[in-house]
């Protein structure tokens, strides 16, 4: 069986309509919460952890 990836909101949405999902793992997958079906940005998970770290989200 194969199995898809785990996407969940950004903490930082609030409630948000307007809010990105995060699927992290090797390579970390960006999306659009309500436009799904429009596709993803993929980017290595180094990558993604340093623009996580230089905007100041990481925790």
């Amino acid at each position: 069986m194969v199995y898809g990836p785990e996407w969940h909101k950004s903490s930082y949405s609030a409630g948000s309509e307007n809010c990105v999902e995060v699927a992290e793992g090797r390579v970390t997958g960006v999306r659009d919460t309500q436009y799904r079906n429009l596709g993803r940005l993929d980017v290595p998970a180094g990558e993604w952890a340093a623009l996580v770290t230089s905007v100041g989200m990481a925790e």
